[in-house]
């Protein structure tokens, strides 16, 4: 800024240029001069005794101290407004975990009751009176333990949940074929080649030649080959002394020594070896002893319903 001073007695004007250093050392001497002159009149009027002087410093300062308590007031009130919505959020979390415990299947930890614990209601009775600062932070530090509390219980939860989904992508619990049409299912029945009562080990699914076979669990190909009862078979080790078999196939898509993945396309469904018609025959087994591997199946399809509801409920 430039500022052109003329004069009568000069014959020539002068400018004076206003930087911003220069704009802000005459606020600060402003400032200065005005402490001064305030702190002026304090002494002033305890020195010598004046009423005017000392009634207008204690007005000032009443003033700034009045401007002060309304700040603190008001951020006191917002601090309250945000304390109350992070409870009402905190109890919505409370319901979605237990939402998602009861259709899971999978018990939460025991929460521990505060001395004011239990269930809370009653009339609205606003009172005028705000919450003082220690009165808040005891609010807030109440509200970061539970939390905290919340904040382990959900991680028992989710480690629980993934325990279990784990355990069942390991265990051979979805259907090898789409659709879910038993020709023939475990235990005795009569043999429909020598037409005598005898044990069946698995489960024959009705399909075309052809159809999708896929693994019904993760694991490593132990048995990929001709066998003169089960025909084309693969067999799939799921650790845990679980192993699935696949027979009668037309086709096999895996190797000795493969490692597959849950769901993936190991085979085509066929009429090879003993075998009557097209269809597969299924078996589930451990320590090499035959299962019901209808058992596994419907765990798989009950642990896919729940997993469906909760996630539905968590969106």
């Amino acid at each position: 800024m430039h500022i052109i001073l003329v004069s009568n007695r000069l014959a020539t004007s002068r400018t004076l240029t206003i930087t911003p250093q220069l704009a802000a050392a005459a606020a600060i001497l402003f400032l200065a001069l005005a402490f001064s002159m305030s702190f002026l009149l304090s002494w002033v009027g305890i020195r010598f005794n004046l009423p005017f002087a000392e009634t207008l410093v204690i007005s000032v300062q009443q003033e700034q101290t009045e401007k002060t308590q309304d700040f603190v007031r008001d951020n006191l009130n917002v601090m309250a407004v945000k304390l109350g919505q992070m409870q009402a959020q905190l109890l919505q979390l409370d319901s979605l975990g237990e939402r998602i415990s009861t259709l899971s299947g999978v018990k939460l930890p025991e929460k521990k009751v505060d001395a004011k614990g239990g269930g809370q209601g009653g009339p609205l009775v606003v009172s005028s009176q705000p919450l003082s600062p220690l009165e808040l932070q005891r609010e807030v530090d109440r509200l970061a333990q539970s939390v905290e509390q919340r904040s382990d219980a959900l991680t028992v939860l989710e480690s629980q949940l993934m325990e279990r989904r784990i355990k069942s992508s390991l265990l051979p619990t979805i259907y090898p074929i789409a659709g879910d049409y038993v020709g023939s299912s475990f235990g005795r029945r009569l043999d429909p080649i020598a037409g005598v009562y005898a044990f069946h080990e698995g489960v024959d699914f009705v399909a075309d030649t052809g159809s999708r076979i896929i693994a019904s669990a993760g694991g490593v190909v132990v048995a990929a080959e001709y066998h003169p009862q089960y025909g084309n078979l693969i067999e799939i080790d799921h650790g845990n002394e679980f192993s699935s078999r696949y027979a009668h196939l037309s086709k096999m898509r895996v190797k000795i020594g493969q490692v597959v993945k849950r769901g993936q396309e190991i085979g085509a469904s066929g009429s090879t070896g003993r075998s009557t018609g097209p269809h597969l025959h299924f078996e589930v087994r451990f320590k090499g002893v035959a299962q019901n591997p209808a058992r596994f199946l419907q765990q798989g399809s009950l642990v896919a319903s729940r997993t469906a509801k909760a996630s539905t409920v968590a969106r």
